[in-house]
């Protein structure tokens, strides 16, 4: 199932998905998913990380004890 999603872009975005879009014969629709597709498992993990760290019931490890757990 495909859902649609309206996105207002700015006109130099705008252009340059038109020019492309123009200059492939591809629809402006395919890269944007594309791009999504691309980008959107870097943002997932960037705010995974941060919602960790922000996390005031995690517990740290230092090195040291890390090294010691590891026999290393």
């Amino acid at each position: 199932m495909s859902k649609v999603l309206n996105v207002r872009l700015t006109d130099d975005l705008s252009s340059r998905l038109d020019f492309l879009a123009e200059k492939t014969k591809r629809p402006k629709s395919f890269y944007i998913k594309e791009i999504l597709s691309s980008y959107l498992p870097e943002f997932e993990d960037a705010y995974l990380a941060l919602d960790r760290l922000n996390d005031r019931n995690a517990k740290y490890y230092s090195t040291e004890d890390v090294e010691k757990v590891l026999d290393l």
